[in-house]
């Protein structure tokens, strides 16, 4: 390795973009344009440094896998930070087996840490978790410690798990703190700062109350009947019913939820659940249904009892009804708190993420751009998706897969 070369490899270390590529930046052999492309990417030109990385690990020579194997991890970590989720993992577990077998151990968890992160991103927190825990017990650098650290407080939080998160947070700071590395330091910031951000919303008839995540986490532990509109679901201390993917159940949940103690007219549930002014007695022989799917769930935790208007939630045990909503008002509310993360992201990455058909995410883009809530750049396989960001609360309770308290 030459000198040039090698003091850009330390500048890049460092954090220091700009004086990695004045060194390098008028060369095109492979190990420079390795170094160029992490720089491009570190400077957020990702396109750029994918293009480069990309040529270096072709002008590598078949003997040197090492090297090749180098440019996959930070490929994959380029794709992650445009949030391309299309590429196998494949690669990335087979660059960094590679990377174990010469030894190369700071780029192999390097790897493992990427497909950590990505596993995070996309909502599948059990493999993530896995993924990050055979990171455990293996040293780290400074920089590469605090990521993982900040990925076990993000899965930590996800699940409502304040206590481990806090700690990981911490010592995610004191390994920002040794990695001296700004970007760093202000992620851990404001990771932490988040714990004391309003993350839902307490809904009374007559107001609401702003909750952090530890309120949210103590309503949840209790015994109050629980009808969450964060993350779609009713609970009651450690029983959860999730209801994702049962819209209409949990439309009439919420509805009745927001008129406890009282009731809600027949055709005031209609025009909620089924989206219609005009109800007629095919609509009000669905409801009797749905209402029953709904009752039969809830059973051990409240009744639904009819009224000469309507229906009634009763909670069992004299619980008292909560709902919570989310900090930000809309469907799509999810949607829009994966785009406020400041990341460019394609429709497919979105679906994947929220685990929708991309025509759902494409018609729910629609809408939030005529309202003005997201931009669009580029066209066609090159279209990506932004969000301004969002100030003054949190979203994680809004991001794909929060899972109840274990």
């Amino acid at each position: 390795m030459d000198s040039l070369i090698a003091a850009s490899a330390r500048a890049l270390a460092a954090g220091d973009a700009l004086g990695a590529l004045k060194r390098v930046a008028l060369r095109d052999d492979p190990p420079a344009l390795a170094l160029r492309g992490i720089a491009m990417a570190q400077l957020g030109e990702h396109p750029r440094a994918r293009e480069l990385l990309r040529r270096a690990a072709r002008a590598f020579g078949a003997h040197e896998e090492l090297a090749r194997a180098r440019c996959v991890v930070a490929e994959a970590e380029v794709a992650m930070a445009m949030r391309d989720f299309g590429g196998t993992p494949r690669a990335l577990a087979a660059a960094a087996a590679t990377l174990e077998a010469h030894d190369d151990f700071a780029n192999a968890r390097q790897a493992r840490l990427i497909a950590a992160r990505r596993l995070l991103l996309i909502g599948r927190l059990d493999e993530a978790a896995a993924a990050l825990a055979l990171l455990d017990g293996q040293a780290l650098s400074p920089a590469l410690a605090a990521v993982a650290e900040l990925t076990a407080a993000e899965l930590a939080l996800r699940s409502l798990r304040l206590g481990p998160a806090r700690a990981a947070l911490a010592r995610a700071h004191e390994a920002a703190g040794r990695a001296r590395v700004p970007a760093l330091a202000a992620e851990v910031a404001e990771a932490q700062a988040a714990l004391d951000r309003p993350a839902a919303r307490r809904l009374f008839p007559g107001g609401e109350q702003a909750l952090r995540l530890d309120e949210v986490a103590a309503l949840l532990a209790s015994d109050a009947l629980v009808v969450d509109a964060c993350r779609r679901g009713v609970g009651a201390g450690d029983a959860w019913r999730p209801l994702a993917r049962r819209p209409v159940l949990f439309a009439l949940a919420r509805a009745l939820a927001e008129a406890w103690p009282g009731d809600v007219e027949r055709e005031a549930l209609i025009a909620y659940a089924f989206n219609t002014r005009h109800p007629d007695e095919t609509l009000r022989a669905r409801l009797r249904v749905e209402i029953g799917r709904l009752r039969a769930l809830v059973a051990a935790e409240a009744g639904i009892e009819a009224t000469a208007r309507g229906f009634a939630l009763k909670p069992r045990d004299g619980r008292e009804v909560v709902l919570l909503a989310p900090p930000i008002d809309g469907e799509q509310a999810s949607l829009v708190a994966l785009l406020s993360d400041g990341a460019a992201w394609s429709t497919s990455a979105l679906a994947l993420a929220l685990g929708a058909s991309q025509r759902t995410v494409q018609r729910a883009l629609a809408e939030l751009e005529a309202e003005g809530r997201v931009r669009a750049n580029g066209r066609a396989r090159a279209q990506r998706w932004l969000a301004p960001p969002l100030a003054g609360f949190t979203t994680i309770l809004l991001l794909p897969s929060s899972l109840p308290i274990a």
